[in-house]
């Protein structure tokens, strides 16, 4: 009979610490899970007034802009203020970058080992702005955990590259499990160095969507509190005239 006992316990012991397998059956493919955020975030166009706060080691500076994006192939962005940068303008089209300075009446193209270099001093590089491709095509997705991000539920989804040219070679999203909107990032080197984090702060609803209102970047590699990025506004199939993605209208 003891031994019948000792055996009872081995075995509640044993089913209490398996795995919990039946949550992980429970999580969604994460493909389809990029694929929701994709549509939240994709559009056939869409107008964005946005201001960008950088903060630096010793002081922080507020960039205004206006950009103009159809789908992810085509963009155009006017920035507004402060007076230094005002006029500036950056036209992408497909994976080529491409800007304008009003000080020096130059259009510079940004390939190669330029496109690493940071936007206007802040945490987000001409790279991260060039990325044409949507996150379901670039990368191989699968759910491995669910954890909480404040008070939302959200998949942590890891992202590992199909391709050896990608700006990261894998990422880690937290998806909020009920909006389908990305809660916070990590963006990782080949070698699996953190390099990027994003954090969002606030999300709102345009139309049908959820859409990111208040967002951190965070280059890790360098020094200060990161930048802040937000949607001043946002509106979706708008009529944009074709002749803005063009180079003739950086100089206009």
């Amino acid at each position: 009979m003891k031994k019948y006992k000792i055996l009872l316990v081995i075995a509640f012991i044993l089913v209490a610490f398996q795995p919990d397998t039946a949550t992980a059956q429970d999580w969604p493919d994460g493909l389809e899970v990029m694929k929701r955020i994709d549509r939240n975030m994709v559009s056939e166009n869409q107008v964005v007034e946005s201001t960008m706060i950088v903060h630096g080691r010793r002081s922080s500076r507020t960039i205004t802009s206006r950009g103009y994006m159809v789908s992810d192939e085509k963009s155009f962005s006017e920035y507004l203020s402060p007076p230094r940068e005002k006029g500036t303008k950056m036209l992408k089209l497909e994976d080529k970058l491409w800007i304008y300075s009003p000080g020096t009446n130059r259009v510079i193209q940004i390939a190669g080992h330029m496109l690493r270099q940071s936007v206007m001093g802040s945490d987000l590089s001409y790279e991260d702005f060039t990325e044409a491709e949507e996150l379901e095509e670039a990368y191989e997705c699968t759910v491995v955990a669910e954890e909480k991000v404040g008070d939302r539920s959200a998949y942590v989804v890891e992202l590992i590259g199909k391709k050896d040219d990608l700006a990261y070679a894998k990422r880690k999203v937290w998806v909020d499990s009920e909006r389908w909107i990305a809660l916070k990032e990590e963006r990782y080197a080949r070698s699996g160095k953190l390099l990027k984090t994003t954090e969002i702060t606030e999300v709102f609803k345009v139309q049908d969507r959820w859409y990111p209102k208040h967002m951190i970047f965070k280059d890790v590699l360098k020094k200060g509190k990161g930048t802040e990025f937000i949607i001043d506004s946002i509106q979706f199939d708008q009529d944009i005239p074709d002749h803005l993605f063009t180079k003739a209208a950086l100089r206009k």
